[in-house]
């Protein structure tokens, strides 16, 4: 493993072994013996504004040993028209990794192949593949390692969307049942159920369906980044797929909550909902830091 661009190209093992990982330097915190990233400039490049994105991978190189550089597009010739090609081969040269929050998931995949840089996805339209790492290691965390096996989680909402995807990509690799419920035009289109090939995903617009014996139920805002203009739209088409006490009386006993944040409350989830599963969820958002320490240990490993 060399890159983590997209969920889509990990394989079930390689997503064993970054939670394996991911644990372990939780527990070490404060103690590494091993820094991978000594000696090293690591680049945030961000298209998109960001808290715990931002905010745990520079604590995580830091604490790795090496030197977060944060680059805004709006602060560098990226801004202005430069192809990331040439971004790409003029950073190439001079850092050691990047991390890249954008839009376009060809952006990233471009950097990568001009760049010949260990390169991670931070989060673009098409998948978050660091988000959902964090909530595998909060799943094993709060019910056992590999706990993931039989049990049924669903995720409401906008489905076809960055999480939605690597949610199911997700499911693929490790083979848990997905349930994703949604209204019928936020499904997921039938050309990306054909690629992932696998009958343990359940798309539906009954809400209860989904969350029907589900021991974690996911969701996510409503307005993704870029989104905005579809505000008064999307509320209205979404409401029923609102995670509230009541939705929740379909769920597993010792269910969970999921939100990757950042969290409107009163639109896709409720106060009270949110209030009660916090711990969870802000423990989820921790994870981020960890399960990226992770993925930058690795792939800083595999690049010597």
């Amino acid at each position: 493993m060399r890159q983590l661009l997209s969920i889509e190209e990990l394989t079930g093992a390689q997503i064993c072994e970054l939670l394996a990982l991911g644990h372990k330097l939780k527990a070490e915190r404060g103690n590494h013996v091993h820094q991978p990233l000594q000696g090293q400039t690591w680049a945030l490049i961000f298209s998109k504004s960001s808290t715990r994105t931002r905010v745990s991978f520079e604590v995580g190189i830091a604490e790795l040993g090496g030197r977060p550089m944060f680059l805004s597009t709006r602060d560098i010739q990226l801004g202005r028209g430069e192809p990331i090609k040439d971004t790409a081969r003029v950073l190439g040269r001079m850092i050691h990794g990047a991390v890249i929050r954008t839009y376009g998931q060809d952006e990233v995949e471009d950097f990568a192949k001009y760049s010949q840089l260990p390169t991670i996805n931070a989060l673009t339209d098409q998948e978050h593949p660091c988000q959902i790492l964090a909530d595998l290691l909060t799943l094993e965390e709060t019910y056992g390692v590999g706990a993931w096996k039989g049990m049924k989680i669903a995720f409401l909402g906008d489905v076809d969307n960055n999480m939605g995807r690597s949610w199911m990509w997700a499911a693929k690799h490790l083979g848990f049942t997905l349930a994703l419920a949604g209204p019928e035009h936020a499904l997921p289109k039938q050309d990306v159920l054909a690629a992932l090939n696998c009958d343990n995903i359940i798309c539906t617009t009954d809400a209860e369906e989904a969350v029907r014996d589900a021991t974690v139920i996911n969701t996510d805002t409503w307005i993704s980044m870029g989104q905005e203009a579809e505000k008064g739209t999307k509320e209205q088409a979404f409401f029923p797929y609102q995670v509230n006490a009541g939705l929740l009386t379909q769920a597993a006993k010792g269910h969970s909550v999921f939100h990757c944040l950042p969290a409107y409350r009163g639109y896709e989830i409720t106060d009270d909902v949110l209030e009660a599963h916090a711990p969870v969820i802000f423990t989820e958002a921790e994870n981020r830091l960890h399960a990226q320490k992770a993925v930058l240990y690795t792939l800083a490993t595999n690049a010597r």
